[in-house]
């Protein structure tokens, strides 16, 4: 056990160091990520050639076993034989008894112990094995877009509570109205709550009480991905898969067309680039291509935009990308936007002005909602939270 727990500390600490290299090298964290190296190799090391010399120990020791039996009957044997009390023939069937007793036992000292290996390796799997399953949701009808009626995207909040651990509620009662259409944005602090609140919109994760509806139907009495088809989504981590810029840009949609593929991309500002690559949108995505992070964030709001989906969130979208890009990307949001439910978490104020709806977040509750007009005239939290960002230095 000691031996496997010290092979995943070693993997781990390889791993996290390769992954994060630019990181350890900036900060000049060689000598710190060796001497952490040497440690949990030396751990391995340890516990392996324990381990490796007590399994080693095992067959010796068995036929060490087996040898001193043949030793005693011979011994004993040859006493009683020269006594009369027993023939020749007796020792060697008693020898032969012997070989027969101790040859399966020791297969099964062999066996037992790369059982023992087994069951060292097999314990973390197990664990992960005995985690609670998602529950069974195939008799759950897809009510959402069902019979060809688009969902609209009516969505309500109502009494929404939930907490990562039942005794540590992070959203205490959060409600909400938003009509069809509609572009929320939701503010506050980092750690109150706002990507939280698009996890639960998404049910990643099940509310611990109150409900979430989207035009009038529980999201908990459809299937998850029934809910997550009325989603297109743009993160703030980007993800980009191996594969062409096609079929990163088209990702799970079916019969997207070439035209539509373009016309996101042009839309975002991406196209030009796409074909200055060697092979244009056929051009395959993967660990050497010089995409920066900003041209990747940029593909997600194009794969969003060819999702057309009737609601959509942007959760700090444009984090990555410099002012007039944003300005671009904003113009094509916009257009995103028209005749869609949209829901903006966003850390840059002056990218939500036009919202219908301003949710102001802090430790898990709404504590001012309105327009960016009547939030400034009330001279609350969002008011400083605004003034904050635009206040000319001293």
């Amino acid at each position: 056990m000691r031996q496997q727990v010290a092979l995943g500390d070693v993997n781990g600490h390889v791993e996290e160091m390769y992954a994060g290299h630019l990181i350890v090298k900036s900060y000049n964290g060689e000598a710190d990520s060796i001497e952490r190296f040497e440690k949990y190799n030396a751990d391995l090391y340890e516990s392996g050639w324990k381990s490796q010399f007590l399994s080693g120990l095992m067959m010796p020791l068995m036929q060490f076993v087996g040898n001193l039996g043949y030793v005693v009957v011979c011994v004993v044997g040859a006493a009683l034989a020269m006594d009369g009390q027993i023939e020749f023939g007796v020792i060697v069937a008693f020898m032969m008894y012997i070989r027969l007793f101790t040859q399966p036992l020791s297969q099964f000292a062999q066996a037992f112990q790369n059982l023992q290996r087994c069951a060292a390796a097999a314990e973390r799997v197990f664990g992960f094995l005995e985690e609670p399953e998602m529950a069974d949701e195939s008799g759950k009808p897809a009510l959402l877009g069902a019979e060809g009626r688009p969902v609209r995207g009516d969505v309500e909040f109502s009494h929404v509570q939930f907490g990562y651990e039942p005794d540590k509620p992070i959203i205490h009662d959060f409600s909400a109205s938003v009509a069809a259409g509609q572009k929320v944005a939701i503010v506050g602090p980092t750690g109150a709550g706002k990507t939280t609140m698009v996890n639960l919109l998404m049910r990643f994760y099940e509310i611990s009480g109150g409900s979430i509806s989207i035009d009038g139907v529980d999201t908990k009495s459809v299937p998850r991905w029934n809910v997550h088809d009325q989603f297109s989504m743009v993160l703030q981590d980007t993800w980009v898969f191996r594969g062409t810029v096609r079929e990163n840009i088209a990702y799970a949609k079916p019969g997207v067309t070439d035209e539509e593929i373009e016309a996101a991309c042009r839309a975002v500002g991406l196209d030009h680039f796409v074909r200055s690559l060697p092979q244009g949108y056929d051009t395959v995505l993967d660990d050497k291509s010089s995409l920066s992070a900003g041209q990747k964030q940029l593909l997600t709001i194009a794969r969003a935009m060819v999702q057309d989906a009737p609601i959509l969130i942007l959760d700090e979208a444009t984090s990555s990308v410099d002012t007039r890009t944003e300005e671009l990307i904003q113009k094509a949001m916009d257009a995103l936007t028209v005749g869609r439910t949209s829901f903006v978490i966003a850390h840059r104020l002056s990218t939500i002005r036009d919202a219908d709806m301003i949710l102001v977040m802090n430790h898990g509750d709404v504590i001012e909602r309105g327009t960016h007009d009547e939030l400034l005239a009330e001279g609350g939290f969002y008011a400083d939270l605004y003034n904050s960002q635009f206040s000319l230095a001293d």
